[in-house]
């Protein structure tokens, strides 16, 4: 698989796992839909791969996605806005950042949040109970260079401008648009962190009404991927999908925990991966030990 652009180090993102979830897809398809967008990771590397030409991104994050529309649909305006911003930083860089995040809150300005994003600490998107982001700078850098960001703007607006269509929406809503021949890949708020209530987003999902959501899926012939619990070590995060029809549970080798790493241990992470049918039967996924030591396991 190619390399592929990416807007920001963005926490929770599955672009190192893309190659691996993107071997679930079918050569071409209708429309992939991304009904929690994060970073848009798996749509920038599905469109990357020419894998399909139809794309709907939405998140709750209403920044998030007025961020990725401006970014997608004009390149040169992002670009040269976050110049601006981040040339302005120079004599007091911690002092600036909280002067751009005050505007952000104020205004929802896209560039002031892809700046945020570009600096704060690992990458990370917090929000307050009132729903003002709150993160704070990394203190350590400065961010992305503009050389760079305009690199990674332009990489990845070739690839979507004039292809996606963007939504703010609750991810029923976006599923229910899908129609046959589409594929929907969904990585919700992960649930091993923060349960119902997650900080990067203004509300969190409900498991029981998510579960429900996905057998609406499978009655209705719609394939789809979810990226949902995991583990590392001995311990696991959040409630496994107990769908045992139609569905294929798959753990994915995330590599070695960067916190247990600083605690000494050596524990690697699995993150799971849950396949419809349709799209784990016809892609011929063959059980073998890869160099990285996947693990493919089968729910029965």
């Amino acid at each position: 698989m190619k390399k592929v652009p990416h807007l920001v180090q963005y926490q929770g993102s599955k672009r190192n796992l893309a190659p691996k979830i993107l071997n679930f897809f079918p050569n071409t398809f209708g429309r992939l839909i991304e009904p929690f967008a994060g970073s848009a990771a798996i749509t920038i590397a599905c469109a990357s791969n020419k894998k399909t030409e139809h794309f709907i991104l939405n998140d709750l994050n209403k920044p998030l996605v007025d961020l990725l529309k401006t970014v997608i649909e004009t390149p040169e305006y992002a670009t040269k806005y976050y110049k601006e911003i981040w040339t302005s930083q120079q004599y007091d860089s911690i002092e600036h950042y909280y002067q751009i995040r005050e505007k952000f809150n104020l205004s929802k300005d896209p560039i002031c949040f892809l700046y945020l994003l570009a600096r704060c600490v690992k990458g990370s998107v917090r929000y307050n109970s009132e729903g003002l982001f709150n993160q704070s700078p990394d203190k350590r850098r400065k961010g992305t260079s503009p050389p760079q960001m305009e690199k990674n703007i332009y990489n990845i607006s070739s690839l979507l401008k004039g292809k996606v269509e963007f939504y703010s929406l609750d991810y029923k809503i976006i599923c229910n648009m899908a129609l046959p021949g589409d594929i929907i890949y969904m990585d919700p708020p992960y649930q091993g962190v923060c349960g119902e209530r997650d900080s990067r987003y203004f509300s969190g999902i409900e498991h029981d009404e998510f579960i429900e959501e996905l057998e609406k899926l499978i009655k209705r012939g719609i394939s789809f991927l979810v990226s949902y619990d995991g583990k590392c070590g001995n311990k696991i995060y959040g409630n496994g999908i107990p769908i045992k029809t139609g569905i294929k549970h798959i753990e994915l080798n995330a590599g070695r925990s960067s916190q247990s790493t600083l605690l000494g241990k050596n524990e690697t992470t699995y993150e799971s991966l849950y396949v419809s049918k349709d799209l784990y039967q016809n892609n011929n996924i063959l059980y073998k030990k890869q160099e990285e030591n996947e693990l493919f396991k089968r729910v029965s």
